[in-house]
């Protein structure tokens, strides 16, 4: 990237980016969150972040200057809960993307996507399986189609099951947080059978070092950052030493996922830290 850019962060209040929201500042770049603060938090604020509130359909309204670039992580992202409120989901994750959508058409800077690695699960069956990955999975598709219309320059990178400091518990949290507050509460960890559903876990600190090669070299789609390494649910929990209880089987619950790291690699990236050592320093602790 140049020595200093304007840079927008959608959802630079919620976990992942809120840390990529300090990286770009700790850098120097004039860094603008713009979220609603539906999954996000105010207690994940960086010095030298402007945080702006407000939907990202609404984005022309809060972000009146021309970006270098805009990453858009700002959406809805849990499965299981998108059964109960489709209309949240379509909400956050069309009305406003095509907000952002249109933000980049009229404005011309480098959109950063943040896609879903649901799509490539099962097949490419993944992308039906719930209201959240048919919405990423649709959004992906539109991204590429505006970027083609319209001669936008974009990137879109795929997370995969994101872990690390600053992650949440609850009805919108991550799996490895959700096990560790559970077994801090002295509760056994609650797994959806069959617990055999393969899982690839990433650093946060990984992902934000992916998220900046992209945005500074990446070109087109299928930018995946994901270890080489995946486990079972049964696995992971496992790994925290404690009691375990299954839960039925759930809507939408993949039981892998495909990996394609050939775009990221190109750039120099790849994951160096691994969940098992995430885990053994927190049950060491």
């Amino acid at each position: 990237m140049d020595a200093r850019q304007t840079i927008v962060v959608t959802g630079g209040a919620g976990f992942i980016g809120g840390h990529l929201c300090s990286r770009l500042a700790s850098f120097g770049h004039r860094v603008i969150s713009l979220d609603n603060y539906f999954a996000g938090d105010r207690a994940a604020h960086v010095p030298g972040v402007e945080y702006r509130e407000g939907h990202t359909k609404d984005i022309r309204l809060h972000v009146p200057e021309t970006p270098d670039i805009v990453y858009h992580l700002g959406e809805y992202s849990r499965v299981e809960a998108s059964f109960a409120e489709p209309q949240v989901v379509w909400d956050l994750n069309v009305a406003g993307t095509f907000g952002v959508l249109e933000f980049w058409r009229n404005r011309g800077f480098k959109l950063v996507y943040a896609g879903s690695s649901t799509k490539f699960a099962d097949g490419g069956m993944g992308r039906d399986q719930s209201p959240y990955a048919f919405t990423k999975a649709t959004n992906t598709d539109l991204v590429r189609n505006y970027a083609d219309w319209f001669s936008l320059p974009y990137a879109i990178a795929y997370f995969y099951n994101v872990f690390g400091p600053g992650e949440r518990a609850g009805r919108y949290g991550t799996v490895i947080e959700i096990f560790r507050s559970r077994r801090a509460a002295g509760e056994p960890l609650e797994v959806t059978s069959p617990g055999t559903q393969r899982r690839i876990f990433t650093h946060v600190d990984d992902i934000v070092d992916g998220l900046l090669l992209v945005g500074a070299k990446g070109e087109g789609d299928e930018f995946g950052l994901g270890a080489t390494e995946s486990y079972s649910i049964l696995e992971i929990a496992r790994m925290f030493g404690t009691r375990i209880e299954m839960r039925p089987e759930a809507k939408g619950n993949r039981m892998g996922a495909k990996l394609d790291l050939t775009k990221s690699q190109a750039l120099g990236w790849s994951a160096k830290r691994r969940v098992a050592d995430y885990i053994r320093d927190i049950t060491a602790g």
